[in-house]
């Protein structure tokens, strides 16, 4: 099927059903699709957030229909109302609305599912433990950094490349491969690449999403939302759907922990215990909550709780007590 690409040149803004956007989800996932294309799409998302909107419908209607096709009971009322169709002359008059609503199942069952059956996908997972980051270049040559406490999922067929984040922190930097598309799930959303460098993190049901380097289209069917971020950007969604609006995001702490240090910026105390321990099995945990409000800034690395302690005792004025193997306990110094 022939379909006209919008480019960035095109003055006519689409509304929310525009073909064109129907039209790019189908190149996206052509092996044809070229690099320069997929350039030209960036443009286009970029052009107006009425493209956004129109993209994010369409790749929705577009996954909506790869599970229809993957339904074994709908496939077999396909194939019957493809057999009742052969007979529609000897029925009366009334059947024929029945038989296009059935010729158009058949043809959505066909079409997306038997005619495009996925080759079967080769699935690999990979993980880390506490304290533990792991760099791995994937089949395809895409480059992944896992951070502490993470575990993905990684499935690649002839069709597509897709990424299910189970839990933890990762950056992706993504090969080009126009025949298959990457794409990334975590949580209810999904996270549709252009050949960029992004970092997903996934604790307990919030998910973040922060792009580094190009373009990405981020996707909540449960909410049906939707959202393109572009470098420097960074948005987050929950379980129930709801989806912030991009922010700025700080691209001096998003590429820091990848190299194994911590950089914090006027950060609380509370929150800076939270992200050191997710490295180490010492936890670190305060006897007063009224001293999570104290702020500072430095440089860590990531696991060095024995280098945090002597900041705090000597700029803070903190004893630091262990009351288990794996508990070390910050109280105020009286002294």
């Amino acid at each position: 099927m022939n379909t006209t690409l919008p480019t960035s040149t095109n003055a006519n803004a689409p509304g929310p059903h525009d073909d064109r956007a129907e039209a790019w989800v189908a190149r996206l996932d052509s092996p044809e699709c070229t690099a320069q294309e997929r350039a030209d799409f960036e443009r286009w998302l970029d052009a107006s957030p009425a493209h956004v909107t129109a993209y994010v419908e369409a790749e929705r209607a577009h996954q909506a229909a790869a599970q229809l096709a993957g339904d074994e009971m709908l496939q077999a009322a396909a194939r019957i109302a493809w057999r009742q169709t052969g007979r529609a002359n000897a029925r009366s008059r009334w059947w024929a609305p029945t038989a296009m609503v059935a010729s158009l199942l058949v043809a959505t069952v066909v079409g997306v599912g038997w005619l495009r059956a996925p080759a079967p996908a080769q699935s690999l997972r990979y993980a880390t433990a506490v304290g533990e980051q792991r760099s791995l270049r994937l089949a395809d040559g895409t480059q992944v950094m896992l951070d502490t406490d993470t575990a993905i999922l990684a499935r690649f067929s002839g069709e597509r490349r897709e990424i299910e984040v189970d839990r933890g922190r990762v950056q992706f930097e993504v090969a080009a491969d126009p025949a298959r598309p990457f794409s990334v799930k975590a949580g209810t959303g999904t996270i549709r690449d252009i050949g960029t460098t992004f970092q997903v993190s996934k604790n307990g049901n919030e998910v973040n999403v922060g792009l580094i380097d190009g373009a990405v289209v981020v996707s909540n069917g449960l909410a049906q939302t939707g959202s393109a971020l572009s470098p420097g950007q960074q948005l987050s969604y929950d379980h129930s759907g709801r989806m912030t609006p991009p922010e700025p995001l700080d691209v001096g702490l998003a590429t820091s922990w990848p190299s194994g240090d911590l950089v914090f910026k006027d950060r609380r105390l509370d929150s800076l215990l939270t992200e050191m321990n997710r490295y180490s099995a010492t936890k670190l945990r305060l006897a007063d909550p009224d001293l999570g409000k104290i702020t500072l800034s430095g440089v860590f690395h990531a696991g060095d709780q024995a280098a945090l302690l002597k900041v705090l005792e000597q700029g803070w004025s903190l004893k630091a007590e262990r009351s288990t193997n794996d508990e070390i306990v910050l109280h105020r110094n009286p002294g």
